[in-house]
């Protein structure tokens, strides 16, 4: 027999002793629920996203109390604009009658405890499927851009919103959004921001939900990249660069997206700052998940529930996740 002082083993022997030294937990209240709306009359399918639909807003208030029944706390909407709606400069994004306005209030009136999250961003809304405004010559225009942002944020924080979350990646979006909406009488208003985001090959799945991928539709050079604004996925410290400037701008929690291929940024945030830190399990992330289980390679429940426990292991507070439902649902039934 070995001669071992110490024997790690001893705390892993039964479930019992597990449990008692576990340090992390996941829990449904953890979880924010990403829901795509449309005008439809009926909910429609996402082929690259199994499981996940476009709901239609006579359905959208059952799938929320579904939610809130299973412990979820929170949901974030995103809008797939008809063409029609579409311009330059995405102007459909602050109309007061769009879309996501009426999803909130609706959502408001019929579940007034959930907590509502938006988007602030260009890219459903765009006609050239960028964040921000394009330049006649092909440049992702900045403070053009936050000036459209805040009309938008301060039309979602009109209807109800609870968050606010910039997801463009604007340098100074955040103040801007921040004084717009306190100058308006918006203090109550969080601000979610998506601190470090990442120019990444994951978002493929969401951009074929929202139809929101960068587009040539007029007779200017259209970027086919996010990489001017989005974070290179190749740097870490540049993320701590970003978390400072938006908690000193006034955001309220700070994001990492992606998430699962990025704890290592999540960690850094979260041992950088004492605000919230939320991770993003994203489009790409959950399909490959999907697809593994589909073919059974995986067990699916098994999967999700321990990536979901890694997200919080790594230091995020919060989870956006599409697998959240049946990760609550999971959870539920210990």
């Amino acid at each position: 027999m070995l001669d071992l002082l110490h024997r790690p083993r001893r705390l892993r022997r039964t479930p019992a002793l597990r449990t008692m030294v576990r340090q992390t937990s996941l829990q449904a209240r953890n979880l924010i629920y990403p829901l795509f709306v449309h005008e439809g009359a009926r909910n429609e399918s996402i082929g690259s996203m199994p499981g996940c639909q476009r709901w239609c807003l006579d359905a959208l208030g059952d799938e929320v109390g579904r939610a809130w029944d299973l412990g979820i706390r929170c949901v974030v909407l995103f809008p797939k604009v008809a063409d029609g709606l579409k311009s330059e400069d995405g102007a459909e994004c602050f109309n007061e009658g769009g879309l996501i306005p009426r999803a909130i209030r609706r959502l408001k009136a019929e579940h007034p405890a959930m907590a509502i999250m938006t988007d602030v961003a260009l890219d459903p809304y765009s006609s050239d499927g960028h964040d921000g405004i394009v330049s006649p010559e092909g440049v992702v225009l900045n403070d053009e851009t936050v000036e459209i942002l805040c009309q938008q944020a301060l039309a979602q924080a009109r209807a109800g919103a609870d968050l606010i979350g910039p997801s463009d990646m604007m340098d100074g979006r955040v103040e801007a959004i921040r004084t717009c909406l306190d100058d308006e009488g918006f203090t109550d208003v969080g601000i979610i921001s998506y601190t470090a985001k990442y120019s990444s090959a994951y978002y493929g799945p969401f951009r074929d939900a929202l139809d929101s991928a960068p587009r040539a539709s007029t007779g200017k050079p259209i970027p086919s990249n996010k990489n001017t604004y989005q974070m290179d996925p190749a740097n870490s410290s540049e993320a701590i660069t970003e978390a400072q400037l938006d908690e000193d701008e006034g955001a309220d929690i700070l994001m990492v997206k992606p998430g699962l291929a990025y704890l290592d940024i999540v960690a850094k945030l979260k041992e950088n700052s004492h605000l919230p830190i939320a991770a993003y399990n994203v489009s790409g992330e959950f399909a490959m998940v999907k697809a593994a289980a589909e073919r059974g390679w995986i067990d699916e429940r098994q999967v999700v529930l321990e990536t979901l426990l890694c997200f919080r292991r790594a230091g995020a507070d919060l989870i956006l996740t599409y697998h959240a439902p049946d990760g609550a649902a999971w959870l539920q039934e210990g």
